[in-house]
């Protein structure tokens, strides 16, 4: 599956949005992923994750375990855990710090993959590393459907990025969003109100 493909499964599920929009990270974007519609259908996610999957297997990687941030993630980690035949994990706050529960164990021997829907600053895929860093456990690699980071954020962290489409996406600190200098105000998707007017789709729009 090549980038141009998973684009358009983000255009035809509606899953690539156009505004103005304060991203997890806190910076402002005149385009917003959200990958909960992308993957709600169970063929569509199965066949995203196949496709990243090929490529770790292309590189003669394997892995025990997937891990990924909750919430946004948990969904993809299964889906990728299911394609490489590992246990599918996932990290969760707890009193505002990431953390492993459930019951959920990880051990130092195990080859575990971290991953993430949408890769921006990478900041809560590097929380569940330094999570499994204080637990003995190290990571071999990241995975992810979008990287819209323009670089590797992990490069520091001295792990391999993966991902199904790198993009290059317009954003701002807010204190330097044109787009909020214009007068507009972001919003949060999946925070907005149920009568709020939704953001405009991208269908066929800029990637």
């Amino acid at each position: 599956m090549d980038q141009k493909r998973v684009l358009d499964l983000f255009r035809s599920s509606t899953a690539m949005l156009e505004g103005h929009f304060e991203l997890s990270s806190g910076m402002h974007s005149d385009r917003y992923f959200q990958c909960a519609l992308l993957l709600e259908e169970p063929r569509r996610a199965e066949a995203l994750a196949q496709a990243l999957a090929e490529q770790f297997r292309a590189k003669g990687h394997s892995f025990d375990v997937v891990i990924g941030p909750a919430l946004g993630a948990v969904t993809w980690a299964y889906e990728m855990a299911r394609a490489l035949g590992a246990r599918g994990l996932f990290a969760e706050r707890q009193n505002d710090a990431m953390c492993i529960r459930r019951g959920f164990v990880v051990k130092p021997t195990d080859k575990v993959l971290v991953v993430e829907d949408v890769i921006t600053t990478g900041g809560s895929a590097r929380e569940v590393i330094q999570v499994l860093l204080q637990q003995g456990v190290k990571p071999l690699a990241v995975g992810g459907i979008v990287n819209r980071s323009g670089k590797n954020p992990f490069e520091a962290d001295g792990l391999p990025l993966f991902a199904l489409a790198d993009v290059e996406v317009k954003q701002w600190k807010k204190e330097d969003c044109p787009l909020c200098k214009a007068g507009g105000k972001a919003i949060k998707p999946g925070s907005r109100a149920a009568n709020a007017p939704a953001p405009a789709s991208t269908g066929g729009g800029r990637t």
